[in-house]
């Protein structure tokens, strides 16, 4: 289990404020119907097919709560798991299992459905040499443990912050005067350890973008036909990303063209969470 990569300081002040907000003043229902000193176990299963993803995540929140309660993971990160598997096991003071419940599973079941969808989106584009990112469309406070979840899926990760890689993006371009003067302030001003990626929004761009030193091209919202003729003009000079009104469906055709890379915010703004339950053992 990848416990030590989820206990950072953030993640437990995540942890603490959603406890927080859960408990409130206390569980009312645990309270009042289980004896505090009543010892058991619990299982988390699986009631749908889903990619699992953040395990360790679910046993630092369970042990948030009370230390002493002991976690197993029998499935491991990133394996497909059907409905009746069981995915977790945990023993300790059943009043600790039951007011930790629904806080764990909301984050295992969401993190485990980005996962699902990530592989889903991996697999449609396994023929090429294309990989799929994720964007910064992430929920607010989550995004380390969404981009973990995005990896664990099989596609790869975008910036993980606006320190992460200089994107110039329509906004920047205008305030700048133009693609060709965005890109060479950014090339004089920025770090070398940082790349360099502008969004065009036309094919017309392409030659200033790359003869001012962009590192990456992030063709937006171009039919697959422009794609296509945008990797023909490039020829292997730089990078090419294609982004905006990318699905599941029409990956795979996007893929066939060459680019580089498919930027999706689906990935993580979109998310059908994996539905998993937690049921106490007799």
């Amino acid at each position: 289990m990848r416990a030590m990569w989820f206990d950072t300081p953030a993640i437990r002040t995540l942890i603490d404020l959603a406890l927080t907000e859960d408990i409130g003043t206390g569980d009312a229902a645990t309270l009042t119907t289980v004896d505090p000193e009543l010892m058991g176990s619990a299982g988390v299963w699986a009631k749908s097919e889903a990619i699992i993803a953040g395990g360790p995540l679910f046993a630092l929140v369970m042990q948030r709560l009370d230390p002493t309660l002991v976690v197993t993971q029998h499935v491991a990160e990133g394996q497909r798991v059907t409905p009746g598997t069981r995915v977790l096991t945990i023993v300790g003071r059943v009043s600790a299992i039951l007011t930790a419940e629904r806080l764990a599973l909301n984050f295992i079941g969401r993190m485990s459905g980005i996962a699902t969808y990530a592989r889903a989106c991996a697999d449609a584009v396994a023929h090429t040499d294309t990989i799929i990112l994720d964007t910064r469309k992430t929920l607010p406070g989550f995004r380390s443990l969404d981009k973990y979840a995005v990896r664990t899926g099989g596609c790869g990760n975008h910036r993980t912050a606006l320190d992460a890689g200089i994107l110039i993006k329509e906004n920047h371009i205008m305030a700048a005067g133009g693609v060709a003067q965005a890109v060479k302030r950014a090339r004089s001003g920025g770090s070398h350890l940082l790349k360099v990626e502008v969004e065009l929004e036309a094919l017309s761009q392409l030659e200033a973008a790359i003869a001012a030193g962009a590192d990456v091209v992030m063709l937006d919202n171009m039919t697959t036909a422009e794609l296509s003729e945008g990797v023909t003009q490039v020829a292997g000079r730089v990078q090419i990303e294609a982004s905006g009104n990318m699905t599941l469906p029409r990956l795979a055709e996007v893929a066939e063209t060459g680019v580089d890379f498919i930027s999706l915010g689906g990935l993580t703004h979109t998310v059908t969470v994996a539905d998993l339950s937690l049921r106490l053992d007799k």
